[in-house]
């Protein structure tokens, strides 16, 4: 009966390893994937202050093209001479196209904040199933103790079922089949 006892408390001890080397694994790529998303939000965050600046600039930009528009208009009326209208027209030519360069910069701009958005969007669903396997594989160790303090084989199984519960949050963190 001792050497029985012996056998499963050796198992129990060999699990409990591998249960915590699981849980410092799934740690370390938890917090990887939890750094990689606070850079892919300040990247975005970025993104979005560049994308501010720019329509400010635009902004500008059309208030300036519609003051020479008035001004146009005013001398227009006022019969100046067809050079002070064509330096108007080709300051206004000249802002237009600034605004359109500015819209197509704000698109890029755009497209490369969203596309860091979805990086983090991506890398915090995987932190999140990883601190998921975390907890999990925790308590398995807990209960291993348990069953290791009190001698109690059926406290060990039990911290197997959750210790697999854990393990297919672990492999879940990786290939993200089932989300939470």
């Amino acid at each position: 009966m001792a050497e029985e006892k012996e056998k499963w408390t050796t198992f129990l001890a060999l699990t409990t390893v591998l249960i915590a080397v699981c849980a410092t694994l799934a740690t370390f790529k938890g917090g990887g994937y939890s750094t990689k998303s606070i850079l892919n939000q300040s990247r975005a965050s970025d993104e979005w202050a560049y994308y501010q600046a720019k329509g400010i600039k635009s902004y500008l930009y059309e208030l300036q093209k519609d003051k020479l528009q008035l001004d146009l208009d005013l001398n227009k009326k006022q019969n100046e001479p067809q050079e002070v209208v064509e330096e108007f027209q080709d300051k206004i030519a000249y802002y237009t196209k600034n605004i359109k360069r500015y819209g197509l910069e704000k698109d890029s701009i755009q497209r490369e904040a969203k596309g860091f958005e979805a990086i983090r969007d991506e890398n915090k669903k995987h932190s999140e199933v990883f601190g998921i396997a975390v907890i999990f594989l925790q308590v398995s160790i807990l209960l291993s103790s348990i069953s290791a303090l009190l001698k109690k084989k059926y406290i060990w199984i039990l911290s197997l079922v959750v210790a697999g519960v854990g393990i297919f949050y672990f492999i879940d963190g990786f290939l993200l089949f089932y989300i939470v």
